[in-house]
């Protein structure tokens, strides 16, 4: 039996920790205020990537694939395995991020219990056999360990799971949540520049020579523009589906659509820490920092590469009247800057918050303004600060089903145009 190490990840598992309906009062009420850190690059141990064999050559596992995250593998008998899971480095969020697939030369039932380095089980598991469509575990197959206590966080889930898994010659992923890594993701912008108006190039390269790709859709008569974001933390995938349906709405070929590109472009950054992504990291990008505290000093690659963007655009003449930025937390949440911050200005933000909740009444809205935006640290306040940008980090909850996603990216879209369109 072959055995190889390379370092642990944590996972968490937010499918106890997600109350869709709550009153207001009692809803998932967010993060608190972000401490001021350094950003100045520190150590990152890449994970080892390949194949893990066992039972006489009989069983595989292997993370060797973008995004992939195992660091280590333990036969304990009778078909039952160890997964070993760890951060690339610390202190770092707990959201511990995993993906590898496994499969046998004869089809068979295996047990698999997932450890984490200091930190519990949050996310849910996902099964694929194609890398691309992925469907969650059947709850039968499905035990945690140590439960946890609460309604949300870190301390709501399991310390440990153990997931049954059938197998066979085809192998199978299993994985935290769906996989859109760097190739993926740039074969959907590709996909889109078909259009005419839409067109894809590079605005720098991530700490691994990676590229950071802009889409920007432009019939190239106007200077007022829209500018998203999105997976500058990588597991943040709920957030990416949203943002991809927000997108392809904006771009799409409704009257609406239409009318809005009549005035205004729009930009985006799909992938802003492709590196992380691909590495399978569950926060960081590799140069071990949180990329969402670095828009006030601008120490990494992927931040000066939209921070010099804008800047470009604006010494074109361009005005920027809406920023976003796609996360994705234990519960879906806004984080707009209050209005008292804002004024008149920053109203926009709260009309599209509200026409959104009155089209999606099925789902309870949690909103956290912030009256902080120095240091700018994250890019909502630096796109203000900087920008005089209307901006807002629009959070997807873990376990939001993926129509609600597409469907409250799609209405977010739409109720963003109304609003613009209302303000010619």
């Amino acid at each position: 039996m072959k055995k190889k190490f390379a370092y642990v990840i944590l996972l968490v598992f937010a499918f106890l920790a997600c109350k869709n309906q709550k009153p207001a009062t009692q809803g998932y009420q967010g993060q608190g205020k972000s401490a001021v850190v350094s950003t100045l690059s520190k150590p990152v141990q890449k994970q080892w990537k390949g194949i893990w064999t066992f039972d006489e050559d009989a069983t595989f596992f292997s993370n060797d694939f973008e995004s992939g995250r195992l660091n280590g593998i333990t036969s304990d008998g009778n078909n039952h395995y160890t997964a070993l899971i760890t951060a690339e480095n610390t202190p770092v969020n707990v959201s511990p991020w995993y993906a590898f697939k496994v499969w046998s030369k004869t089809p068979k039932t295996i047990t698999i219990k997932m450890t984490y380095q200091d930190s519990r089980s949050r996310y849910y598991p996902k099964i694929s056999i194609d890398g691309e469509n992925f469907t969650p575990l059947d709850s039968a197959n499905f035990i945690g360990i140590n439960k946890g206590t609460g309604d949300f966080g870190i301390k709501a889930v399991p310390e440990m799971v153990e997931i049954k898994v059938n197998i066979s010659e085809e192998p199978t992923y299993i994985t935290a949540q769906e996989l859109y890594g760097s190739t993926r993701v740039k074969s959907w912008i590709d996909s889109l520049t078909t259009k005419d108006f839409i067109s894809t190039y590079e605005i720098g390269k991530s700490r691994e020579n990676r590229a950071m790709n802009l889409m920007e859709v432009s019939n190239g008569k106007h200077k007022k523009a829209v500018m998203v974001i999105s997976r500058q933390h990588p597991p943040e995938v709920t957030g990416f589906l949203a943002m991809k349906s927000f997108i392809e709405t904006l771009s799409g070929d409704s009257p609406k659509a239409q009318k809005f590109r009549e005035n205004y472009d729009l930009f985006v950054v799909p992938l802003m820490n492709p590196d992380g992504v691909d590495n399978g990291n569950w926060r960081h990008n590799m140069g071990g920092i949180d990329l969402n505290r670095d828009w006030q000093d601008f120490n990494q690659p992927e931040t000066k590469s939209v921070r010099d963007f804008l800047i470009g655009k604006e010494s074109e003449g361009y005005e920027f009247v809406f920023g976003a930025d796609f996360h994705s937390t234990w519960d879906d949440i806004y984080y707009p800057i209050d209005t008292t911050i804002t004024g008149d200005k920053g109203e926009i933000v709260f009309d599209w918050i509200n026409n959104i909740t009155k089209r999606l009444p099925q789902k309870h809205t949690n909103v956290k303004p912030s009256t902080t935006i120095k240091p700018t640290m994250v890019s909502r306040n630096y796109f203000y600060v900087n920008h005089g940008m209307p901006a807002i980090v629009f959070e997807l909850g873990d376990n939001t089903p993926r129509d609600f996603l597409k469907q409250k990216g799609q209405v977010a879209a739409e109720e963003l145009m109304d609003l613009l369109d209302s303000q010619n």
